[in-house]
């Protein structure tokens, strides 16, 4: 039995959680969020926390994982940060649209997935949502645009990643005769 899905997720007050049969869904403030609980894998509300209990035990920390994510979104939200570093490298916003200039012969312009909403500040691109698994995609593919060069540390990277460098093209031995 897994030891994280023992325990108990608590529902903060501005949360609604409700269970029918294998469906929950958790209202908060910041939104709405639904998710189908496999066979199995079973949800009861208790005291102000939900307790998952699992047929099987390789479902039990996911499920209890899943719903923890979705209460904390609903109520504070997810986001992630992206650094935009290079000579020319420039992001903005205009609307729900993402405009990315990443030294192609175009800009790049990123539409805004339903639930997610782009904030820049000085070339840090804030991706927000209340479902940390679309935030988590959205951000990758973003980066997935101009990742990180190893030899340069141009182009996008998450808050806090490290790029490990290299360094470049050693200069040839002079041989003598």
């Amino acid at each position: 039995m897994s030891r994280m899905g023992r325990l108990p997720v608590p529902i903060p007050e501005a949360v609604t959680v409700t269970v029918n049969s294998n469906r929950i869904s958790v209202i908060g403030p910041k939104g709405q969020l639904e998710w189908t609980m496999p066979d199995g894998v079973e949800a009861k509300i208790e005291e102000g926390r939900v307790m998952i209990t699992a047929k099987l035990s390789n479902l039990h920390g996911l499920s209890r994982s899943l719903i923890n994510n979705m209460v904390y979104g609903v109520s504070q939200g997810w986001s992630k940060t992206l650094e935009l570093t290079g000579t020319g490298y420039r992001a903005s916003t205009s609307g729900t649209e993402l405009n990315l200039s990443l030294g192609f012969s175009h800009p790049v312009k990123i539409p805004a997935p339903e639930g997610i909403t782009f904030e820049v500040v000085e070339n840090k691109i804030k991706v927000l949502g209340i479902d940390k698994v679309k935030v988590g995609e959205v951000a990758a593919k973003i980066r997935s645009w101009r990742p990180a060069d190893p030899y340069k540390a141009k182009g996008l990277k998450y808050e806090g990643e490290i790029i490990r460098r290299k360094a470049g093209k050693a200069a040839k031995a002079e041989i003598k005769i």
